[in-house]
């Protein structure tokens, strides 16, 4: 069963959002009309990534940013690029945009 998370302005644009899913954390990052939504959990440590609510990308909003180690992570993949983890990759939820809103498909 898919899951409605937001509409995609309630994201900002480039940003990110937190969502708790079926009893896990999530987020989703936006990137103009593009979205890609992850499990919140860093792959180095099993940690959450943000620093402040909503907060997962670095200062110039170009990546995914673990706030305990600074490892990097691109947005359209989530693999790490730098960092302690680098290589590796966040966990990938599939969603997708219908008429503005974010939908996480497949949501147990």
């Amino acid at each position: 069963m898919d899951a409605l998370l937001c509409h995609l302005d309630e994201i900002e644009n480039p940003g990110a959002k937190a969502f708790d899913l079926n009893d896990q954390a999530i987020f989703v990052v936006r990137q103009g009309e593009q979205v890609w939504a992850y499990v919140n959990s860093c792959p180095h440590r099993g940690i959450r990534l943000e620093w402040q609510p909503d907060q997962f990308l670095d200062y110039e909003k170009q990546y995914i940013q673990c706030s305990t180690h600074g490892a990097l992570f691109t947005l359209e993949s989530g693999k790490c690029i730098v960092g302690p983890c680098n290589g590796k990759s966040l966990q990938q939820i599939e969603c997708r945009v219908v008429e503005r809103e974010i939908w996480a498909v497949h949501a147990v």
